[in-house]
């Protein structure tokens, strides 16, 4: 079956998060640069939302960070990876050099795999006791579960013999 990129807005890549998404909600409403959409040719079955790194260590202007990939449990085989390689794709053509994203631990990456990403890093911990502030309204963040766990941090656009974080 062939895949097919649909252009969609950050609002509309938010909602199908929110409806479909097992353990993540929306990104915060600055989170977002850009959302790419998949098509099996009859519908909608999968989002992808880019934005920049939400950790200070890659804020570089040149690395982006891919905050939430959502598809339906009957989306076709491959639709993960092919939202990671569009999102690439995509970054690389606005100049940008890097690209980032977590999974949790117990999670396969396949679909990075897939898309040509390696594992740089398993984060230290997790952040039990998180709670940050947004710098621009001061609104305090809502804690989900997933916060608590390890994760492993994915790159492509690296030279993976140089340092990661």
């Amino acid at each position: 079956m062939k895949l097919i990129p649909i252009p969609m807005t950050l609002k509309e890549a938010n909602d199908f998060v929110e409806q479909f998404h097992r353990h993540n909600g929306r990104t915060s409403r600055n989170g977002g640069k850009y959302a790419i959409g998949v098509s099996n040719g009859d519908g909608l079955v999968g989002v992808a939302i880019v934005g920049w790194p939400l950790s200070a260590t890659y804020m570089d202007g040149f690395t982006a960070e891919v905050l939430r990939v959502c598809v339906l449990p009957d989306a076709p085989v491959g639709a993960n990876s092919f939202l990671y390689a569009a999102c690439w794709r995509a970054w690389r053509a606005m100049g940008g050099t890097r690209l980032i994203t977590y999974t949790l631990v117990s999670e396969s990456g396949a679909s990075l795999k897939g898309a040509g990403w390696k594992i740089l890093h398993m984060t230290k911990n997790g952040h039990d006791d998180w709670s940050a502030k947004s710098k621009k309204d001061g609104k305090e963040r809502q804690w989900q579960p997933i916060y608590g766990q390890k994760k492993f941090c994915w790159g492509i656009g690296y030279n993976h013999a140089e340092k990661t974080a």
